[in-house]
């Protein structure tokens, strides 16, 4: 059986065919610069490639071309698209409307489109591509949503509440949601397999590092908090985005900038964090080399980042009353051994002590704590994608 996985941005569609029989990725690829002129980058599971420009007016022109990739050339991996049992498709934003996953109907993709107002970078082009496919799919193909926010839908209202009147939330839905839930229930999952524990007994931090991050406690499997908040500008500083910032500087920096709300949104999400603190970049590889030159401002990048990661880990262990380990996913979490190292240290009150060779991995699921951790430390790569083809089998089976 043939799952095709499609995450769709603002701009972009990227894409995975799995073969579900063994979880292979069959091919996979990027249709880039959607509005913009188009680009399109593809792989094959044997190693095949293509990178060719093309007009992708919006994302039904996208999705074309992803089809014809797919079924004709020398990427060419199915003779058509009726060979693919399902689709599955991630989308950021399901609020509290969408807190599993389902097939997505004419009346699921305009609920999904009406909150956009709620994260307007995802869910509008979620929608776009759900139509765009709907188009070009065979009849009788379903379409699966997997939605980011639905893992942290577990969360107790005293830890999605905020302190402005009630109203605010009955009204106006404004309360913590969370992000990266897909991501971080795949790695929670592998930590409970490799670790050969029922993940009903684990108490987890989990922390998504990359250029957008964030930290979930996991409590016996289920979500219990969060750092990203009512949009994924809230918790960590990031690559663009500032984090978790006093509103009152945020209302003081934008009356003194002259900002309009639009452009002060803008300037926490795009110009803040690693960028903003560095003067450099967004990229920690760029981060990493400029401070280990003796940049001053690059060498405040890491500080506070990893600070921040680690009052995360504490007060989760504080907030589930236990620890019996951490995991480390994304790019970064995945591929800076420093951020990890730097991130667990003097973690003695929690029992925590890296194994310095052992955290000399890259992109490997590893396990970096000593023997003698009282919490172990694990280094567990990602995947999203197989978890959307997973949800996706699993509901069309029913």
């Amino acid at each position: 059986m043939k799952i095709l996985v499609v995450n769709a941005g603002s701009s972009s569609l990227k894409y995975q065919l799995l073969d579900m029989t063994d979880e292979s990725v069959i091919a996979k690829g990027n249709c880039d610069r959607i509005g913009i002129d188009g680009h399109i980058s593809a792989k094959t599971g044997d190693g095949r490639t293509l990178e060719e420009n093309c007009a992708f007016p919006t994302h039904t022109e996208a999705f074309e071309k992803l089809v014809k990739v797919l079924t004709t050339g020398e990427t060419k991996v199915i003779d058509s698209m009726a060979e693919i049992s399902a689709v599955g498709h991630r989308v950021v934003q399901g609020a509290e409307v969408f807190k599993e996953t389902c097939i997505a109907t004419d009346e699921v993709i305009d609920k999904i489109d009406a909150l956009a107002e709620l994260a307007p970078v995802h869910n509008h082009p979620h929608a776009l591509a759900l139509r765009a496919c709907k188009k070009v799919l065979p009849e009788g193909v379903p379409q699966v949503v997997v939605f980011d926010t639905a893992f942290h839908s577990t969360m107790p209202r005293k830890a999605f509440l905020y302190g402005l009147p009630y109203e605010c939330y009955e009204e106006l839905h404004v309360r913590k949601y969370g992000f990266h839930g897909t991501s971080h229930r795949y790695v929670s999952s592998e930590l409970s397999r490799v670790m050969g524990k029922d993940i009903k007994d684990l108490k987890i931090v989990s922390c998504h590092l990359g250029n957008g991050s964030s930290i979930t406690a996991i409590n016996g499997g289920i979500s219990v908090d969060t750092s990203m908040g009512f949009t994924p500008l809230d918790g960590l500083v990031m690559g663009t985005r500032c984090g978790a910032v006093d509103p009152s500087a945020i209302e003081f920096v934008e009356k003194k900038k002259g900002f309009t709300p639009d452009q002060m949104t803008e300037y926490m999400n795009k110009q803040s964090g690693f960028l903003g603190l560095s003067g450099i970049g967004s990229d920690n590889r760029d981060i990493t080399a400029a401070a280990e030159q003796g940049n001053e401002r690059a060498k405040i990048v890491g500080e506070v980042f990893c600070y921040q990661i680690k009052k995360f880990i504490g007060s989760y262990a504080a907030v589930m009353n236990g620890l019996d380990a951490v995991i480390f996913t994304g790019g970064i979490g995945e591929n800076a051994p420093d951020v990890r190292e730097r991130s667990c240290s003097n973690l003695d009150v929690l029992g925590v002590r890296i194994d310095h060779e052992a955290n000399a991995v890259r992109g490997k699921l590893a396990k970096i704590s000593t023997d003698d951790s009282k919490a172990q430390v694990w280094v567990i790569p990602t995947n999203e994608e197989l978890l959307i083809a997973r949800d996706t089998l699993e509901l069309i089976s029913k």
